[in-house]
Formats: C-alpha cells, sequence, structure tokens
C-alpha cells in the first residue's frame, strides 16, 4: 500500500550538490581533493570548503581587500580562506601583511598583497599547509550585496505586514512621470 498524496506530491525540501557544475577543470580537481579529505581525514574544515566548491556563483560571492582586512584584524598569524574571488579596494590605502588562500584573485589585488608582505596562495597549496584547516579562518563575501537583492520580497499577510517594507520597487525610471500618482501624493487619495 502506498501513500495517498495530493496531486504535486511530497515536498522533499532543497537539494545538495553532489558536484559542481561547472566545466572548470581546476574547481572539479579541487573538489575532488577536498571531499577526499573530508571523508579519510573526518575533517569539518574539508567538508565546508567541499560544500562551498559546489555552489553555484551567486552562491560564492566576491570579498574585497577592505573587508578582508577588518575581518583579519588580531589574526595576523592565520591564514585567511575565501572559496571565491578576492578583489582590490582602492579606498583602502594600507594592508596588513595577509597570507589569503582563495580560488582567484584579481590582478591589482594580488599584487598589493605582496607589496604588503603578504601571501597570496592557492587552495592546492593550503590542502598541503594545513589539510585539516588548522590556523584558518573561512570566510565568504555577502551575498547579499548584489544590486538585484533589493527588489526581492514577497506579499504581506495580516500577521506580518511588513515583510515587503523597504524591497525596492521595479521602476522604469525615476522621474516626474513615475510611480507619483495616487498613493504618493497627498493631493490624490493619500500619501505613503
Amino acid at each position: 500500500m502506498g501513500i495517498d498524496l495530493k496531486a504535486g506530491g511530497r515536498r522533499v525540501g532543497h537539494n545538495t550538490r553532489k558536484e559542481p557544475k561547472t566545466k572548470n577543470v581546476y574547481i572539479k580537481l579541487l573538489e575532488k581533493l577536498f571531499s577526499f579529505l573530508a571523508r579519510r581525514a573526518d575533517s569539518k574544515f574539508a567538508a565546508t570548503i567541499t560544500k562551498r566548491l559546489r555552489m553555484s556563483k551567486i552562491n560564492n560571492p566576491p570579498l574585497s581587500l577592505s573587508r578582508l582586512s577588518r575581518y583579519m584584524k588580531g589574526k595576523d598569524d592565520k591564514t585567511a580562506v575565501i572559496i571565491g574571488t578576492v578583489t582590490n579596494d582602492v579606498r583602502l590605502l594600507e594592508i596588513p601583511p595577509l597570507t589569503i588562500a582563495a580560488l582567484k584573485f584579481t590582478e591589482t589585488a594580488r599584487a598589493r598583497i605582496i607589496k604588503a608582505g603578504g601571501e597570496a596562495i592557492t587552495l592546492d597549496q593550503l590542502a598541503l599547509r594545513s589539510p585539516k584547516g588548522s590556523n584558518t579562518v573561512l570566510l565568504r563575501g555577502r551575498k547579499t550585496a548584489r544590486e538585484s537583492v533589493r527588489y526581492f520580497g514577497h506579499r504581506t499577510s495580516p500577521t506580518n505586514p511588513h515583510t515587503h517594507d523597504g524591497v525596492k520597487p521595479r521602476v522604469r525610471s525615476k522621474g516626474r512621470k513615475f510611480e507619483r500618482a495616487r498613493g504618493r501624493r497627498r493631493s490624490t487619495g493619500f500619501k505613503v
């Protein structure tokens, strides 16, 4: 006897990736290496890196040098690990000497790290240095930093009327003629 499921079936939840979707051979090899370490060395650090290597590009946002140096304050002896790109920040005038392991560095970011007396290493070099993640700090960029995230929202309900507050409207332009009618003027209806 089976279970009587309503049309639409049973909701099983989110799917987790078993391998990276990318065709990038370097990422595929890294995923093999860290999944092996996670399994055979029973390392939670390696398991987390494996999970992040399998993620989509949107879920592996870049991290700027300014944010990185802020996160690494007082952790000079440790290695920063980023599964993503490390980018430069021109607003940051001087950076401390840091050891950073990342998937990718922009040219200017790499040059600044090396000039400051730091080190920019690859993730396979990191696997040789500390396979179980000793003396490392695992960091990641802000997923919500993208412009498109500002437009995300969902409908309100009587129990939670503020779920759509602060959501940016999709407007063609910011001119006089756009979204300035009823509900946006005291003279016409009401003003929100």
